[in-house]
């Protein structure tokens, strides 16, 4: 799958049973090998390129070892990432499979058979979790079943695995057509529609009466110490859960200083809490119509691709395309996110926009969004990454996320010199953002390690979709703004130790020549 993801098209007829206890033991036999081997290397005989390659294989395989002693694949399903639901993306046209020939349909379908296997994992390992106290909080449940349900059609024709044989490239023939046409209409109704039935049943009438009440990691198994990993995985921290809520806390009030010196910009006299209230009233600041969010997302990209070249030296070759996130994923997916392309640029990085609920949507936050997830953000390092031949592949296809999304969320600050941030509301919208991932640090803390309730972290933060988000996914909203700190930190080092001689473009380069 990952390799499918890369460009690499020689597996596209496997889907893993990733959550098999015997693909664990093969894991942990990998790591073990692997780990054995690089530990046969002595580093300090290697150049500070190799060095670097050593010591980030060798934490690949150590954290890949830790990872398997918590039972996350007693949890594999979820509204947001899991596998029932980005399935669908290896199965929609211009999404992760080429659908270029007869020869990839055929793949296609070859895969439909060992994710039908792995969904009938998933109820077996539910399972096993209900008799081990590891168990989904009953509100992910709960969001869990629609989307699901939206797989459960009527009709092979209705389904979004169906789509691909809607409209066939001039490469596939009549005769293979009508072929596959039949072939996939069979899968969906003897595969596809079974496996998301079965999955679906068993979370509402078996698993949801033993789903529990609380939502934080630390109240499973181990818990403390399973969020600990998270923190180190995500945030690449060593810092307790209690010292990170009290960064959050800090950067809310210093962002909090900023936006009351803006909001008197835009002649808002009130605090906080009624200036949200305000800006949610004007309809000035809300989209017209689902067109219109895609097209002032256009609109941005139009006036900062302009202004790159004065402020980065490397630009991606590989281009990206903007497209709205699929009806099906609308409610539970976050305002946008971004999808990154083949290693070759064959397929092009794709920015998802969320254009559902468009009619109570501000595009006020939309300059410093398109900031992070297109250019000069995911988009930009991302890519880059890939085309960085002089790397190690594992480098290339590197993903921690500290760096990665503290790089999307440290470009949100070039916005000046990018030619957007001229209206106060949009420089409204920008610290609105900033004020969002200080508040993950506050949010992600409290639920997973201080005992809080969904209804505190929703006091905290009225963001559903935002919430439910960092309860699926402990950690992973750390890192954002862990991250941003520290570019931020190399950034005044580098400007005070070189003075007049320190170039922007160039410190941009030396961020992102060499991947994650």
């Amino acid at each position: 799958v990952t390799a499918t993801v890369h460009g690499d098209h020689r597996y596209d007829d496997l889907f893993p049973n990733t959550i098999s206890p015997e693909h664990r033991k093969r894991v942990d036999a990998f790591e073990r090998e692997y780990l054995t081997a690089v530990d046969a290397i002595d580093p300090t005989a290697l150049n500070d390129n190799d060095r670097t390659s050593w010591e980030i294989f060798r934490r690949d395989r150590v954290t890949g070892l830790e990872a398997l002693r918590f039972p996350d694949h007693l949890m594999p399903v979820d509204q947001l990432f899991s596998v029932p639901v980005v399935f669908v993306e290896f199965a929609v046209p211009g999404g992760l499979t080429p659908f270029e020939t007869a020869e990839d349909y055929d793949e296609f379908l070859s895969r439909i058979d060992g994710f039908a296997v792995w969904m009938d994992q998933a109820v077996t390992n539910m399972r096993e979790g209900v008799e081990r106290g590891v168990v989904l909080p009953e509100i992910i449940v709960d969001k869990t079943l629609p989307v699901l349900e939206s797989q459960i059609v009527t009709t092979p024709e209705e389904s979004d695995f169906y789509r691909a044989v809607r409209e066939f490239p001039d490469t596939v023939s009549e005769s293979e057509r009508t072929r596959l046409r039949g072939a996939y209409a069979a899968a969906i109704e003897t595969e596809i529609i079974p496996a998301y039935r079965k999955v679906h049943d068993f979370l509402r009438d078996e698993y949801r009466p033993h789903a529990r009440q609380t939502i934080g990691l630390s109240d499973l198994p181990d818990g403390e110490a399973w969020y600990r990993f998270a923190i180190r995985l995500h945030a690449n921290s060593e810092q307790t859960p209690q010292e990170i809520h009290d960064v959050g806390l800090r950067e809310v009030e210093r962002i909090r200083g900023e936006m009351e010196l803006l909001a008197a910009e835009v002649g808002f006299g009130g605090d906080l809490t009624q200036l949200f209230a305000w800006l949610r009233e004007q309809k000035q600041l809300r989209y017209s119509s689902e067109d219109d969010v895609l097209e002032r997302y256009r609109a941005i990209r139009a006036r900062v691709e302009p202004h790159l070249g004065k402020l980065f030296s490397l630009q991606p070759r590989t281009e990206f395309e903007i497209r709205p996130v699929e009806p099906f994923r609308q409610a539970t997916t976050p305002g946008a996110y971004y999808m990154p392309p083949s290693d070759d640029g064959t397929r092009p990085g794709v920015f998802f926009v969320n254009t559902g609920g468009w009619e109570w949507r501000e595009h006020s936050p939309a300059e410093a969004l398109f900031l992070h997830e297109a250019v000069p953000g995911h988009h930009f390092q991302v890519a880059l990454a890939r085309e960085m031949t002089s790397l190690p592949r594992f480098r290339r296809a590197s993903q921690y996320t500290a760096y990665v999304e503290g790089w999307a969320l440290y470009t949100e600050s070039l916005g000046a010199e990018l030619g957007v941030y001229k209206d106060p509301f949009q420089r409204l919208g920008r610290l609105r953002s900033k004020m969002f991932r200080a508040q993950r640090l506050v949010v992600d803390t409290g639920i997973h390690a201080l005992g809080w309730t969904r209804e505190r972290a929703l006091a905290q933060m009225p963001m559903e979709v935002e919430i439910d988000r960092y309860i699926v996914l402990p950690g992973q909203a750390l890192a954002y703004k862990s991250g941003e700190l520290r570019i931020q930190a190399l950034r005044r080092r580098a400007e005070r130790e070189l003075g007049d001689r320190f170039d922007i473009r160039a410190f941009h380069a030396v961020a992102l020549e060499e991947g994650a």
